[in-house]
């Protein structure tokens, strides 16, 4: 049974870094065909996608993080993290790491409905 487990949320200011790991157990990263992503959802709005990588190590993110936001995976430690940088007010939410087994085409991988498994969500608060 695969199972998503996150960790690194927290409080930080305006400008702040903080980087969030999501370990992934029941699948392993050593084969190509899966992938993973970070989405976020603030109070009273829609879950959105963050970030995506894949086991062939390709990686897209969101025009609304991308330069400021990095994700990354440690095929060692079937984790996969996400460094946040310069960190805004509206980066505050709550951040849910996401993966399916199978592979997720990239026009997709926004998509929450392509993910079979998610994690329970670690808060990120940024404030001024």
């Amino acid at each position: 049974q695969v199972q998503l487990i996150e960790s690194g949320g927290g409080s930080v200011q305006a400008g702040g870094s903080l980087r969030l790991s999501c370990l992934a157990t029941g699948f392993s990263f050593s084969g190509n065909h899966w992938c993973m992503g970070w989405f976020r959802q603030a109070p009273g709005k829609e879950r959105e996608w963050v970030a995506s990588i894949d086991g062939q190590s390709n990686t897209y993110h969101a025009s609304s993080v991308s330069g400021r936001f990095t994700i990354s995976k440690d095929s060692a430690k079937n984790t996969i993290y996400l460094q946040m940088d310069s960190l805004k007010l509206e980066d505050t939410a709550l951040y849910f790491c996401a993966a399916s087994v199978g592979w997720i085409a990239v026009a997709r991988r926004a998509w929450t409905t392509e993910y079979s498994y998610w994690g329970q969500g670690t808060q990120v608060t940024v404030s001024s």
